[in-house]
C-alpha cells in the first residue's frame, strides 16, 4: 500500500509540473476581485479576464439586503486590481486570512450561498428549513408530521448521495437503516453563519460519493465584545423552540457557543386514509423534541498559523410516522457527537496548509412493539457508528495562470450493530455485528487559465478503500465569460457511492430487511452546464441543466438490500434574484427533476417521492428593523412509493399543491424584537407526499433580542 500511495504522489506531481507552461495571461484571483471591489470607481467598467466577473448568485443571498450595485456589475480591470492589492512581501510578514473565509473551490459549476440574515428571516428551525427554499431540493422530512422516511433530495439524489461538510469537514457517516441518515436538525440554526452548495468537481476534494453535490455548512465566528443573541418561540401544536448563541473575542481568540431546543407533538386531524390515523381521526405518534449544542473557538497562535476547533452534539427524541399497518408505534432515539480540530497555516504568500482531525460518532436505537396475529412482540434494533477522519488540503498558487489544490484524506469507520426480537420467526436472526472499513484518498484539483475568457479545472481522486478496493475519479470543468455580464460553464464528474456498512453486514429486525455482502458500489457519472447572466443592474439569473446516471443503485427485493438497476436524472434549475428597491427584493428559484427508472419492475416511472417541479419564490421589504417576507411554494406532487395501502398502484402521485407562508419582524427597541411565523395560510390541508398530510394553518410568535 505504501508502495501504491508513493507512486501515485510522484505521479500527481511530475503531471502538475509541466501544466504552468499552459498559459501566460495574469491571473487574478476572483478573491481578491471581491475584496478590492469598494476601493474602485463605479466609472471604471473595462473588463479584461474571466476572474474580474462577479457572476450573478455566486452568493446566492435570496432576499439579503445587503447587496450593493457593485455586486451586479463588474467595474474594474486587471491593472486597477493590480494597483489596488497589497505590495507583495517575504514570508515572514505572511498572515492567515480569517478561518471562516470562502474555499478556494472551482468555478465551472454553481455555487449557491445562502447566509445567516436569510436564514434568520425565513425563520429556519433547522437546516432542512435553510436548504427547502434553495435550488435543487426536495425536502420531505421537514415540518409538522414530517415522515423520516420520506427523505431529503438534492437534484434527484438521496441525502445519502451527498456530501455534508460542517466547515469543510465530512460528518456523513453513511448508514442506510434504522432511519439513520444524516440528521439535518444536528447542528443550532443560531451557530450557523452561512450555508454553501457545490457539486461538479467539487466532488474531487470531497468524495466520489457526490452524486448530487456538496452541501457545506459553515458556522459562525465571535469577535470583539462578548454578544448575546437569544430567540423563544411558541406556536401552534404545542410548538416550543428556544435558540441562543454567546460570542465574542480578543486580537487572537475567537469563540461562538450556541443552542438549540425544538419540542412539538404534532397531534392534529388528519381525513381518512392518511398515514399513521388513530381512532379518533389525529396523526399518531408524531411528536418530536431535539436538542443540539454547538462551541468553536479560533487561536491565532501567530502571524500565520491559527488553531481552531468546534464541537456539536445532538439529543434527538421522537416517533415514527409511515404509510403501514397496523398503527405504527415505533420510536427512534439519535444522539451525536462531532469533533473536530483545524490547524491552518499560511506557508508563503501563495501556499496554505489545512490539517484537520475529526471524530464522528452517531447512535441510532429503534424501538416499539410488532403484532402479528393478534400477539404483541417487541423489537429493536441499534446502530453504534464511529468515524474518525484526518485530512491534509494543500492550496498552491504555483504560478500567475495555474492554481494546484491537493492533499490526503484518510477515513476509519466502525459499525456496532444489535438486532434483537422476541417475535418466534425472526428470533434466528437476532444477532451482534461489529465491522470496520479505511478508505484512503489522494485528491487535486488542477485550476488553469487558458486565457483572458477561459478556465478550466481538473479534478483527480484515487480511492484505496479496504472493502471496494481500489477505484479512481476524475472530474473535469470549464467556465467561458463571453461579455462582462455572460458566462458559460459546464462540468462532468465521476461518481462511486459504496453501500453502507449496515447494509451489508446488519439484518434491519424492524423493517425485517436482510443485508447483503454481495452488495456492489453505484456507479457512473453526473454533470452540468448553464449559463449566469447580469439581465440588468439590479437582476440577476442563473440557468443551469444537470444530470447523471447512476447503475448498480441499491434498493428492496424480497425483503433484502440488492442492487437493482440503473437510474437516469436530468434536470433544469433557474435561480434569479431582482432587487426591486433599496428596501426591496425578491427571489425565485425553479426546479425540474426527471429521474427515471430504466431496469427492473419501474422500468419508466420516476423515483418515488421526488416531484417533477419545485417552485420557491418570494418577495421581502426590510427598514429600521422591520421585516415582512411572503414565501410561496409550489409542489408538483409526487410518486407514492413507501409502504402504500394495497389498494394503491405503483403509478400513484400524491396531489399538486401551492403553500404561502409569511414572517415577520416588529422592533420594539433596539435589541428586541416581535417575530412572527404564519405557515400555510392558505390553510389548506394538501399532502405533502405518501399519505403524510400538513396540519393546515399554523401559527408561532416569538421574541428575539441581540445584546
Amino acid at each position: 500500500m505504501n508502495k501504491v500511495l508513493w507512486s501515485f504522489s510522484i505521479n500527481f506531481l511530475s503531471l502538475f509540473v509541466d501544466f504552468p507552461s499552459l498559459a501566460n495571461q495574469t491571473l487574478i484571483n476572483s478573491h481578491s476581485h471581491v475584496k478590492n471591489l469598494d476601493k474602485t470607481s463605479d466609472t471604471e467598467t473595462n473588463i479584461s479576464h474571466l476572474s474580474q466577473i462577479k457572476l450573478p448568485l455566486n452568493k446566492a443571498n435570496l432576499l439579503n439586503q445587503a447587496i450593493t450595485a457593485n455586486e451586479l456589475k463588474p467595474i474594474i480591470n486587471a491593472e486597477q486590481i493590480t494597483q489596488n492589492s497589497p505590495p507583495e512581501t517575504d514570508d515572514s510578514e505572511i498572515e492567515l486570512e480569517a478561518i471562516a473565509e470562502k474555499e478556494a473551490l472551482p468555478e465551472s459549476t454553481p455555487t449557491y450561498i445562502i447566509d445567516k440574515g436569510e436564514i434568520q428571516k425565513q425563520g429556519a428551525t433547522s437546516i432542512a428549513d435553510v436548504l427547502k427554499r434553495m435550488p435543487g431540493f426536495a425536502i420531505n422530512d421537514v415540518g409538522h408530521g414530517a415522515d423520516i422516511h420520506t427523505g431529503t433530495y438534492y437534484r434527484g439524489a438521496s441525502i445519502n448521495q451527498s456530501v455534508i461538510l460542517i466547515n469543510g469537514r465530512q460528518i456523513n457517516t453513511n448508514i442506510n437503516t434504522y432511519h439513520g441518515a444524516t440528521d439535518l436538525n444536528s447542528i443550532p440554526v443560531e451557530a450557523i453563519d452561512r450555508v454553501e452548495l457545490y457539486s461538479g468537481a467539487a466532488s474531487s476534494l470531497y468524495g466520489s460519493s457526490a452524486v448530487g453535490g456538496v452541501i457545506n455548512i459553515i458556522t459562525k465566528e465571535g469577535s470583539g465584545k462578548p454578544k448575546l443573541n437569544a430567540t423563544v418561540e411558541f406556536g401552534s401544536l404545542n410548538l416550543n423552540n428556544q435558540q441562543s448563541s454567546f460570542s465574542g473575542g480578543t486580537e487572537n481568540v475567537r469563540y461562538n457557543l450556541s443552542f438549540e431546543r425544538l419540542f412539538t407533538d404534532n397531534k392534529y386531524k388528519v381525513p381518512v386514509g392518511a398515514a399513521n390515523r388513530d381512532s379518533s381521526g389525529n396523526l399518531f405518534n408524531a411528536d418530536t423534541a431535539t436538542s443540539s449544542y454547538f462551541g468553536n473557538i479560533g487561536v491565532d497562535l501567530n502571524k500565520k498559523n491559527t488553531l481552531s476547533l468546534d464541537v456539536k452534539k445532538l439529543s434527538s427524541r421522537r416517533g415514527l410516522v409511515y404509510f403501514g399497518f397496523p398503527l405504527q408505534r415505533d420510536r427512534l432515539d439519535h444522539d451525536g457527537l462531532n469533533i473536530g480540530l483545524s490547524w491552518k497555516s499560511q506557508l508563503a504568500t501563495n501556499s496554505k496548509l489545512t490539517t484537520t482531525f475529526g471524530f464522528n460518532q452517531d447512535y441510532f436505537n429503534t424501538y416499539g412493539p410488532n403484532v402479528v396475529s393478534n400477539q404483541q412482540f417487541y423489537r429493536t434494533g441499534t446502530l453504534d457508528t464511529q468515524q474518525f477522519t484526518g485530512r491534509v488540503d494543500h492550496e498552491w498558487k504555483i504560478s500567475p495562470n495555474y492554481q494546484l489544490r491537493w492533499g490526503l484524506d484518510l477515513n476509519n469507520t466502525n459499525i456496532d450493530g444489535i438486532a434483537n426480537s422476541n417475535r418466534p420467526d425472526r428470533i434466528s436472526l437476532n444477532e451482534e455485528e461489529n465491522q470496520s472499513l479505511l478508505n484512503t484518498a489522494l485528491f487535486a484539483i488542477n485550476t488553469i487559465n487558458i486565457n483572458d475568457a477561459l478556465q478550466i479545472d481538473l479534478g483527480l481522486r484515487q480511492n484505496f478503500d479496504s472493502e471496494f478496493g481500489n477505484y479512481f475519479n476524475p472530474s473535469l470543468g470549464f467556465r467561458y465569460g463571453i461579455s462582462p455580464n455572460i458566462a458559460l460553464r459546464g462540468s462532468w464528474a465521476s461518481v462511486q457511492r459504496n453501500p453502507g456498512l449496515d447494509q451489508k453486514y446488519v439484518y434491519d429486525t424492524v423493517h425485517g430487511w436482510l443485508p447483503n455482502r454481495d452488495l456492489k458500489p453505484e456507479t457512473g457519472s453526473s454533470w452540468t452546464a448553464g449559463v449566469d447572466v447580469n439581465l440588468s443592474q439590479n437582476l440577476t439569473g442563473q440557468f443551469t441543466y444537470f444530470g447523471s446516471s447512476l447503475d448498480d443503485r441499491l434498493g428492496i427485493i424480497q425483503g433484502q438490500w440488492q442492487n437493482i438497476g440503473l437510474v437516469d436524472t436530468n434536470g433544469f434549475e433557474a435561480a434569479l434574484r431582482w432587487r426591486i428597491a433599496p428596501n426591496w427584493s425578491t427571489f425565485f428559484n425553479y426546479t425540474y427533476t426527471d429521474a427515471k427508472i430504466q431496469t427492473g419492475t419501474e422500468s419508466g416511472l420516476q423515483l418515488g417521492l421526488i416531484p417533477y417541479s419545485n417552485l420557491q419564490t418570494g418577495i421581502g421589504y426590510q427598514n429600521n428593523g422591520w421585516q415582512a417576507n411572503l414565501y410561496a411554494t409550489y409542489y408538483s406532487g409526487a410518486r407514492r412509493s413507501l409502504f402504500n395501502n394495497p389498494t394503491d398502484k405503483v403509478t400513484d402521485f400524491s396531489p399538486s399543491y401551492l403553500n404561502l407562508d409569511f414572517s415577520g419582524r416588529i422592533p420594539i427597541n433596539q435589541t428586541l424584537g416581535l417575530t412572527f411565523y404564519l405557515e400555510n395560510i392558505l390553510g389548506e390541508q394538501y399532502e405533502r407526499v405518501n399519505r403524510i398530510y400538513s396540519p393546515g394553518f399554523t401559527l408561532r410568535v416569538g421574541l428575539s433580542s441581540n445584546i
